[in-house]
């Protein structure tokens, strides 16, 4: 680009919401290209928690759970009321057997789930799985 249209460029026109972008990709399943638009999002926005529970919810498509862990973890240090950060590790601590962990965040979760449709799917889930942790139908590793 010439250095008169960037001077007299709406450069927000050509901004890319990369956020947006990796929501897209993560839907249609191109995961590998959905982490390279969050992390350009985070670089855009470091420390968004949206963005980091976006990469965290990735790796985990990618079965990169370690990273996913290491992420959600992250998002809590800086909000503990995130939701959606306590789902998903929840689910990554019972995948690995450590149930008590897991009991805590699923019930820090359903204390601060969100309302609507979306969230009332994720939330009959985590009780279903908080009652069959309690009633030991889930043994170690089972999730």
């Amino acid at each position: 680009m010439s250095i008169w249209k960037k001077l007299f460029s709406d450069d927000r026109a050509d901004e890319v919401d990369y956020y947006q972008e990796g929501l897209e990709l993560l839907r249609v399943g191109h995961y590998h290209d959905a982490l390279t638009s969050f992390r350009l999002a985070l670089k855009a926005a470091p420390g968004d928690t949206a963005v980091l529970q976006q990469i965290a919810i990735t790796h985990t498509r990618i079965g990169m759970t370690d990273e996913a862990s290491r992420m959600y973890r992250q998002v809590l240090a800086q909000d503990a009321k995130a939701a959606g950060a306590h789902y998903g590790l929840a689910f990554l601590l019972l995948r690995s057997g450590r149930r008590d962990e897991a009991e805590q965040h699923l019930r820090s979760f359903l204390e601060l789930a969100p309302a609507g449709p979306e969230a009332e799917r994720h939330i009959e889930h985590a009780r279903r799985t908080l009652a069959e942790l309690e009633a030991g139908a889930i043994v170690d590793g089972d999730a």
